[in-house]
């Protein structure tokens, strides 16, 4: 826990210390509108919860969505190949940088998740993938579009799945 803790501060940028600062403002800011309307009981516990959940949902949605549009990026599968001498799956597939900034450092993994027929059980699938598997791509320019492929092993499952492609880039 600690070394994710780390991690996740040593990555943090400008951007991110900024929208921190200024979401800490507002719920000062709004703290104190709160303690000035202290006569209207109504209003002043409405700006109090307020400016708490602005503290607690306003960093991780900000950070969230911040991200998304900083670093935005597509994945698309190519295909697909399940050898059938060693127990693995080849995954071909392309990254695309839709950002207006160079990525330094992409993270892509491919999840495989169990499907069957019924909806409810494929909806739970999603949250425990079969098997993961994870590569970096390293230097990735503006509107460049990067091949890549993934090979999960050891992958020996024989009924239905689906792969699904995810690219964190920073």
């Amino acid at each position: 826990m600690k070394s994710k803790l780390t991690a996740f501060l040593n990555e943090l940028m400008i951007y991110d210390y900024i929208l921190f600062g200024s979401v800490f403002a507002l719920f000062i800011l709004i703290l104190i509108l709160a303690l000035v309307l202290r006569k209207k009981t109504a209003v002043s516990l409405f700006l109090a919860l307020l400016s708490f959940i602005i503290l607690f949902l306003g960093p991780t949605l900000g950070y969230i969505k911040m991200h998304e549009y900083l670093f935005s990026n597509s994945v698309k599968l190519l295909s697909q190949k399940q050898l059938t001498f060693t127990p693995a799956l080849i995954v071909k597939g392309q990254l695309t940088n839709e950002s207006k900034r160079n990525f330094h450092r992409c993270k892509i993994t491919a999840s495989i998740i169990k499907q069957g027929k019924n909806k409810y059980k494929n909806y739970i699938y999603q949250f425990k993938p079969l098997k993961k598997m994870s590569i970096v791509e390293h230097d990735i320019r503006k509107s460049q579009v990067r091949d890549f492929k993934i090979i999960v092993e050891p992958f020996s499952y024989s009924k239905d799945y689906n792969i699904t492609l995810k690219a964190d880039c920073r």
